[in-house]
């Protein structure tokens, strides 16, 4: 197979960004060891909650002695997600393109590629998850480190075609664990690393759902198909645009890249026409505005979620709005919360660790009134990733940074981004209608909740750009990816 790293769509890379990619794959071999020779099997297992809804099975590790991986018996062809947890956003990516490929009638298999710690591709992916999500948290608390470093790295320095050639390096550390696949399997990675890391092994049929509008070499992996959802990012990807401010660089052939629409569960988008119709009919007879907050484990933007709850409390209080509040599966998120927010906790009602009762909830909503503080929490990974999917259905605006969310069917406060390469999420949703611009201010954000609390036609026609976007099948993206996975299979 050729070196991925030296030559990336035709372009060269150059000698000395080679060798650094080169030397950094060895230094993370130092560091978390060489398995390229060991065998590994894998088997399926159980998984809660979208193992249930979605007909989804774990790949995990088989016990040594365990004959390689067979998918004979499978309920339908079978159709792998590989994935990593990197905050909740490639996991509800992966959730998605499993929940397309469940209701196409396909068996979908989840591969998380960071839950296997006795491999060098784990180890990796832990260490360098760790890294960033204190990016993150620093660049929330540190305006300087965020102005100098991290909103350059987010939208700069992870759009050089240098940076994907070290990528390129990490992911033969990542072979191993894929050795197991047949090599035909339809494959789709939510992650570039594990995209990546399909195509080192060998599999012949990968799709790399691509995450983010901003067009950035970082999720770049030749020889898969590459997916975006939006056609500026097909056209940015196509040209590898701005990808090296030296020279100008041959584009991805056509057969390369396609243009999908957005990633989103079929659940959402099959009930896209009652939810919006319900919602609408909550708008007109002056029902409590059903705010859901969303807010991720690395501490980001604590300051601002504090600020708007505070701002809804006297709404809730008197019957004005009703707060959903998904910390996901960090309880102590919660718990801070509470401490920084005056009156919070007497108010609210917790739902922890009982999905069922998250689901019993949300479905009651869809037909019922609601009104108070409710906060949600799970320790388990995929019911709280999954909670946000079924609040949704029953909210009528979902406040979020411009992250993967930023491409969902329901009516959204964009508030500020955490890294430069998420402003331009915020950017399709104020184009398509379906949520406002970036709020990058928090007396803006507090000064929009006013007005939509006021005016409820603002929630109106989100909701009618969402039925029309919908008829466009630009919220059907999942669906087109499951597609080309199987293609030709």
């Amino acid at each position: 197979m050729a070196d991925r790293s030296k030559v990336i769509f035709a372009n060269e890379i150059a000698d000395a960004d080679y060798r650094a990619a080169c030397a950094a794959k060895e230094g993370f071999i130092k560091r978390f060891g060489d398995d390229s020779q060991a065998v590994y099997h894998l088997a399926t297992s159980d998984l809660p909650v979208i193992g249930e809804r979605l007909g989804v099975r774990n790949l995990v590790m088989a016990p040594r002695g365990t004959a390689p991986l067979s998918f004979e018996g499978s309920a339908g062809k079978p159709v792998v997600v590989g994935n990593i947890r990197m905050g909740f956003g490639h996991y509800r990516i992966a959730m998605a393109m499993a929940s397309a490929a469940h209701a196409m009638g396909y068996a979908p298999y989840w591969f998380d590629l960071g839950s296997f710690p006795e491999t060098t591709c784990s180890k990796l992916i832990g260490y360098q998850n760790g890294l960033y999500s204190l990016g993150s948290r620093l660049s929330q608390k540190i305006p300087p480190f965020n102005a100098l470093y991290w909103e350059p790295l987010n939208s700069e320095g992870f759009r050089k075609l240098a940076y994907n050639a070290g990528d390129q390096k990490k992911a033969e550390l990542m072979v191993p664990l894929l050795r197991d696949l047949p090599e035909d399997v339809p494959y789709i990675g939510t992650h570039v690393w594990a995209a990546q890391a399909a195509v080192h092994a060998g599999l012949t049929h990968v799709v790399n759902a691509i995450p983010d509008n901003w067009p950035m070499a970082l999720h770049l992996a030749e020889g898969s198909i590459h997916t975006v959802q939006t056609p500026s990012a097909y056209l940015g990807y196509r040209q590898l645009r701005g990808m090296d401010p030296k020279r100008a660089l041959k584009p991805m052939p056509d057969e390369a890249i396609r243009y999908t629409g957005h990633y989103i569960d079929h659940e959402l988008v099959a009930n896209i026409a009652a939810d919006c119709a319900a919602r609408r009919t909550r708008a007109e007879h002056g029902d409590p505005v059903r705010w859901l907050i969303t807010v991720g484990g690395a501490g980001a933007q604590a300051k601002l979620f504090s600020a708007i709850i505070e701002k809804l409390i006297p709404y809730v209080i008197s019957g004005e709005a009703a707060l959903l509040i998904n910390v996901g599966d960090h309880e102590k998120v919660w718990k801070r919360l509470c401490a920084s927010v005056k009156g919070l906790a007497p108010l609210a009602t917790t739902h922890f660790n009982a999905f069922s009762e998250t689901a019993s909830f949300a479905g009651a909503a869809l037909a019922e009134s609601v009104g108070g503080i409710h906060a949600f929490c799970d320790a388990d990974i995929f019911s709280a990733v999954y909670a946000t999917n079924i609040l949704m259905r029953c909210s009528d605006v979902l406040v979020t940074k411009p992250s993967e969310l930023s491409f969902y069917p329901v009516p959204k406060l964009m508030i500020h981004r955490v890294g430069g390469h998420e402003a331009w999420g915020a950017i399709r949703a104020a184009e398509i209608g379906d949520g406002t611009y970036e709020i990058d201010r928090t007396h803006e954000a507090l000064a929009m909740i006013d007005s939509m609390q006021a005016d409820r036609s603002i929630i109106i026609d989100m909701c009618q750009r969402i039925e029309e976007a919908d008829r466009l099948g630009i919220y059907h993206g999942a669906y087109e990816v499951v597609r080309l996975a199987v293609e030709d299979v």
